[in-house]
């Protein structure tokens, strides 16, 4: 069973339910959804922002459990093969992006537009591979996320760098910031999914988000 923590936006219901859809004709093992609203805490740009740092606490810190930002997103390979990537020393394991946005506003024609700032670890905190069990989660709990700074934990300052592992970039690919679609097994686009308004229409990869789509809901060409 893979515990499979996933951020959830009500404004972005379409979204995650493509991307649940996703992962779960694609991934062999058992998988446990578990949604991450903002459950009670701050949010940013999205409901969750805040809350996927409460899963350490959430799974009384044992085992592993992986993140994904999901609502933005679109799954092409098996999510239990991630796992395989799992590095003991470590607390976490990211995608460590290098990068600079190229839309300085996100969401755009929706609701939910708004600036999309820039800051260093950018996204690293959208695909996350957790050590639950790892003593640099303990200082991580509710009360402490409450008086802890947005862009600390998005960056993960609490632990040290070396604490900070890796996974392979395929799991988080930023293809709306011309990170390549071919070899994908997560797709991400930063700035707005195909369906968040008609700007996004032709983003890279958005006929393959469509299509999940149609297979989710039972249409065939």
């Amino acid at each position: 069973m893979i515990n499979l923590y996933c951020g959830y936006d009500w404004r972005e219901d379409i979204g995650y339910k493509v991307f649940e859809h996703s992962v779960r004709e694609r991934t062999k093992a058992e998988i446990n959804f578990i949604r991450l609203d903002s459950m009670g805490l701050e949010q940013g740009s999205n409901a969750f922002t805040m809350s996927r740092f409460l899963v350490a606490e959430m799974q009384q810190h044992e085992g592993w459990s992986i993140y994904f930002d999901a609502c933005d997103m679109l799954c092409l390979g098996d999510v239990s093969e991630m796992l395989r990537q799992a590095d003991p020393t470590c607390a976490v394991q990211v995608v460590k992006h290098d990068y600079k946005t190229r839309h300085p506003v996100k969401y755009i024609g929706s609701d939910m537009q708004c600036p999309n700032r820039h800051y260093e670890r950018k996204n690293w905190a959208s695909v996350m591979l957790i050590n639950c069990a790892h003593w640099g989660w303990r200082p991580v709990t509710k009360d402490s996320i409450e008086k802890a700074k947005m862009a600390d934990l998005l960056q993960f300052r609490w632990l040290p760098d070396d604490l900070i592992g890796h996974i392979s970039d395929d799991w988080n690919r930023l293809v709306d910031e011309g990170q390549p679609v071919e070899g994908a097994r997560i797709m991400h686009w930063t700035a707005g999914a195909p369906f968040v308004s008609p700007y996004y229409h032709s983003a890279p990869g958005a006929d393959l988000w469509r299509l999940e789509r149609q297979s989710m809901e039972g249409h065939h060409d």
